[in-house]
Formats: C-alpha cells, structure tokens, sequence
C-alpha cells in the first residue's frame, strides 16, 4: 500500500432519475435513518446498468457499478470512455465532491481537481483571492502560495486581469487560470476532466506539457479525462477504460485506446434503422466491409484499402452522395465520397466504395463513420435528403512495418480524387422513376 496514491473498492454510484424523494415522508424517514446508521438504501432497485441506449422499468440508474482499481504514485492514468460512460462522475467521487453510494476509496495526498469550468472559484473574488482561496482549501500557508503565485500567473497569462473579480472573465481565461492554480500548487494527486477542450490549441499544448512535467518531472499522480486519444497516449501510461459504468480494461494506454476505438463485431442494423424517419424511408444501409471484412481487420500498409458500403433505396432520391470519412485516435483526418458530384438514386440496390492507396496511412488503429447529403444540405422535401451521419460503424488496423518496397523514386504527390470513389447500381428492387 505504501506506493499507492488511490485504491478503489466495489465503488457504485446510484442516481434517482426524476423527482427526488420516494412520494411519502414515512419512507423519507426510512431512508435518513438508514444513511446515518451506515446501512444501504432500502428503496434502491438492484442490476440497474447505465445504458443510455434501453429503457428502464425503475427510476434509479448506477452510473458506475463494481468499480475496483488502484493507481501507483507518481501514476499518470487516462479515463476513458464513451459519453455518460460514468468518467466524470468517478472523478467526483475521487475528489470527494459527491459520496458513492457502496465501496470505498483509501489513499494518500491532498487532491486538486479541475472538473469543469470556474470549480472551486467564488466569482465575487478576484483572480489573485482565489488562488489564495483555492490554496488554502488545499491546506497550503498563505507562504507557500505567495511563493508559487508569479508563477501560477505567467503560466495562466492573465496578469492584466489578476484583481478583475473572475466573474467578468471569459470561460477561457477561467480555465487558465483555474488549471495554473491546479497544477502549480503542491498537491499530491491533479484530476483533470476535459475541460482544456476549453481552452485554445497553444493552452492545450501548454496544460500537457505541464502535467506530463507534474508527472515524470515532480512524481506525482495525474488523472485526466479526455476523448482526445492522441493526448491520451501521450500523457499516459494507462487508462481505464469505462462501458456502461463498469471498467471494461485497464492496462496499457495504448492497448486501452485500441480496445476503445474498436467497434462492435457486428454492425447494428437496428441502430442504422434508428437514424430519422427521412433516411429509414429512403436508404436502408445492409453492410459495410474493409478489404471484404464485416470486422476488425489489421492491413499491411503496403496493401490499398478497399471500404464497401451496401445499402438499397426504397424511393427515388434526387440528388445524393456518400462521404466516407475516417478518423484516427478520435481526429478526423480524410474525407472521401463516393461520387465527384451529388447524383440522382433510382429505386434499387447500391454498392458505393472508396479506396485508399497503399503506403498513404501511418500505422495505426482508424474508425469509419458514414455521412450522406444532397446538393445543398436542405432538410428533406419531396424525393430529397437532409444530411446524416452515422458513427464508428466500423474500424481497422494498419500494421506497424519497417521494410517497405516502395519505389523511391516515383515519389509525388497522392491525388486522392474521384478516381478512389465509385457508386454501382446492382439491381432495380420495383418500378423505375
């Protein structure tokens, strides 16, 4: 235990959905009395899981359910996990903003969090006052802060604002400010939600040095939240990965960040068919493939990269294309379509494809989501289509390869133009239009 900043034991989380309170002050009662003596409460439903997806026959829903975990000091961890997957409600429980309704959490060192925009600020106060309030709630002396404060506003850049009551500040300049007091004050264990979203690309580069810096540099232990993958493997040596408010992995970063990329199996055609009346009356998707694979493949990045898509029109479309676009450790990188032009779609079966080059995408592990439009976007009229989009409907690796033959001598630049998308009519499914 003596290297561990933070054990975690069967921590759950419940959340009464709705009106608070059980309908009858006798039951009220009941509860109270059960919470002081330390004794669960007796109203909560068991086996709720936090699926956003199904609905429930109760009003209570576990955002997190089992959670057992430990973090080493001097640990930097990513939590990841898709939205309402329990993240930020961990790591209020971590911080102690909010009780878990079962388990416990044990560990060592004061906590500074930053869970979201202004946490723990008083706008009445200037930027100066809070950071002393912020210390002091750390259990700092008004010296070690004093000692810290130059730098707390060079790294926040707000020096011209230090004494403006921080309610006049941009949401920007609060999370600058409220990250340089986070992480410059002697804490032991920084938590970091995603609010550096907030903040713009030079402060992000910046908070990331810095916390890589607070970890490898001063050994204390970081957690941070973020659906920025690239971050994630940058900073972090491991991640636990959350499903449903339940730890689906934790381990190694870069495994973790794969096992979260990775679709389903299977795709979900009941899902597609949940997409908007305009698109389930018009286009019925039935499958898409990479290099023939209905699931995740690994391809040799000196292999070209077909992705098929197979779908049927139920009526006629009047102008409508396709666009394939890829994304790498969440950051959308190509946007490729299957037609140069919006065109018009008979009744009948399609097949549209795309095809990357071979030696174009660095190893790696991309997701494929599925947009379509019209000619000008317009929402649905007769015969026509608004825009959709379907996500992560399917992925696939690029090997790591050191050796490749590849002809250095007709290096030039790849034009990935309408000669790498195509659309083919399969068959009429009824009556021409």
């Amino acid at each position: 235990m003596s290297n561990i900043a933070i054990k975690v034991e069967n921590l759950s989380k419940a959340y009464q959905l709705g009106q608070i309170g059980t309908g009858t002050i006798s039951r009220d009662l009941e509860r109270w009395y059960a919470r002081i003596r330390g004794k669960e409460d007796p109203f909560l439903r068991i086996g709720e899981s936090n699926d956003q997806n199904t609905k429930s026959e109760s009003n209570v829903v576990w955002s997190l359910k089992d959670i057992n975990f430990e973090i080493e000091q001097g640990d930097a961890v990513g939590i990841i996990g898709r939205n309402g997957a329990g993240k930020s409600t961990l790591l209020k429980i971590l911080s102690k903003v909010t009780a878990p309704t079962t388990g416990k959490i044990s560990g060592k060192g004061r906590i500074a969090s930053l869970l979201e925009v202004g946490t723990g600020f008083h706008p009445e106060l200037s930027g100066r006052e809070n950071i002393f309030l912020n210390g002091a709630i750390l259990g700092m002396r008004k010296k070690e802060i004093q000692r810290k404060l130059d730098e707390i506003v060079d790294f926040a850049g707000i020096e011209r604002y230090l004494d403006t009551p921080v309610k006049r500040y941009s949401s920007g300049m609060y999370v600058r400010l409220a990250f340089a007091v986070a992480a410059h004050l002697e804490s032991e264990i920084l938590i970091v939600d995603e609010v550096l979203a907030v903040g713009d690309a030079e402060f992000q580069k910046k908070c990331l040095g810095k916390m890589g810096e607070v970890s490898k540099g001063e050994g204390r232990t970081v957690l941070f939240v973020s659906h920025n993958m690239n971050a994630i493997t940058q900073l972090c040596n491991n991640v636990i990965l959350l499903n449903n408010g339940k730890v689906s992995f934790d381990g190694n970063s870069y495994e973790g960040v794969q096992n979260y990329l990775k679709p389903k199996t299977v795709l979900d055609l009941d899902l597609l068919n949940k997409i908007g009346s305009n698109v389930k009356n018009n286009i019925l998707i039935s499958k898409i493939l990479v290099n023939t694979s209905p699931v995740f493949i690994e391809i040799s990045p000196s292999s070209q990269i077909v992705i098929e898509l197979f779908y049927k029109t139920v009526q006629l479309i009047v102008d409508f294309r396709f666009s394939f676009i890829l994304y790498r450790d969440g950051q959308r990188i190509l946007t490729l379509h299957d037609t140069n032009q919006t065109e018009k779609l008979q009744v009948g079966t399609y097949k549209s494809e795309i095809k990357i080059p071979s030696n174009f995408l660095r190893p790696g592990t991309y997701s494929i989501s599925i947009g379509g439009h019209n000619s000008n976007h317009s929402n649905y009229e007769i015969g026509r289509l608004e825009w959709f989009l379907l996500e992560d409907l399917i992925s696939f690796g690029v090997k790591e390869q050191w050796s490749i033959d590849f002809d250095f001598n007709n290096i030039g630049f790849i034009n990935l133009s309408n000669d790498y998308g195509k659309r083919t009519f399969l068959e009429n499914n009824g009556t021409s239009n």
